[in-house]
């Protein structure tokens, strides 16, 4: 049946106003690290699974992209930011450090944590991040937790593509000391959160796997197969070079 939305946006606002645990997690050396670290300044955390080839990649784009419009408005060092691998054994410090690489996120405030198995069930529910595992990968809501200072949930930023006004209105509120704004709806919020590999059919009101990227990829990789071969057999056909195959012969 994958997620259950409104199921999940609940258990994500839960958790708003509540303190995180102090989880010890590794980097992306295979060093430990406390969430308490991080305490003296706003947090913005997202959870993600490397095994995905669609929207966390997206996903993680999107906030890079942010966050580099941030540290300009802001300042580089006035937040941190933190992606946590939640498919353990998969999303190993290393299996972070290859995805970092691949998508250049190199920002100095921009760390890639992974949780052992044990610690991912206490941590995902300090944070209300509700997943659930489908043959196509893993439902999860798309969300960014901002986290002030002293390690309370304050927003739960949500959608694929995150616009830099959603992130940066209520960081600037919790540097200047105001208190951060509510939140949608949560109607609202059910219009506008899109499921991790999958996309809801309104129609009948389920679920579907998203077969859109990898057929693009599949069609782009055929095709660049055939035109090797027909590029091949042209070269093949030319005269001089069945001459010179005749002889090297």
């Amino acid at each position: 049946m994958g997620l259950d939305r409104g199921k999940a946006l609940r258990a994500s606002q839960a958790v708003i106003g509540q303190r995180i645990g102090d989880h010890t997690l590794l980097d992306r050396e295979g060093r430990p690290v406390r969430l308490s670290s991080y305490r003296g300044k706003p947090l913005l955390v997202s959870f993600i699974y490397t095994g995905c080839f669609q929207v966390c990649p997206t996903t993680t784009r999107s906030l890079l992209e942010t966050v580099q419009g941030l540290q300009k408005t802001v300042g580089a060092n006035q937040f941190n930011v933190v992606s946590i691998g939640f498919n353990q054994p998969a999303d190993s410090p290393q299996a972070l450090k290859t995805f970092a690489t691949q998508y250049q996120v190199n920002q100095p405030n921009w760390e890639f944590l992974s949780p052992s198995m044990s610690t991912v069930g206490p941590l995902s529910r300090d944070f209300g991040f509700v997943f659930e595992a489908t043959p196509a990968g893993f439902d999860h809501v798309l969300q960014v937790s901002l986290v002030d200072a002293d390690g309370r949930i304050v927003r739960q930023i949500y959608g694929e593509s995150l616009a830099p006004a959603e992130l940066g209105e209520p960081l600037k509120l919790l540097l200047s000391g105001a208190p951060a704004e509510p939140t949608l709806r949560l109607d609202d919020l059910m219009d506008r959160v899109r499921i991790l590999c999958t996309v809801y059919d309104p129609k009948t009101g389920e679920y579907r796997v998203d077969y859109t990227l990898p057929i693009q990829v599949a069609g782009g990789l055929t095709f660049f197969v055939i035109m090797l071969v027909f590029l091949f057999n042209e070269w093949r056909s030319r005269p001089g070079a069945r001459s010179k195959g005749a002889r090297r012969a």
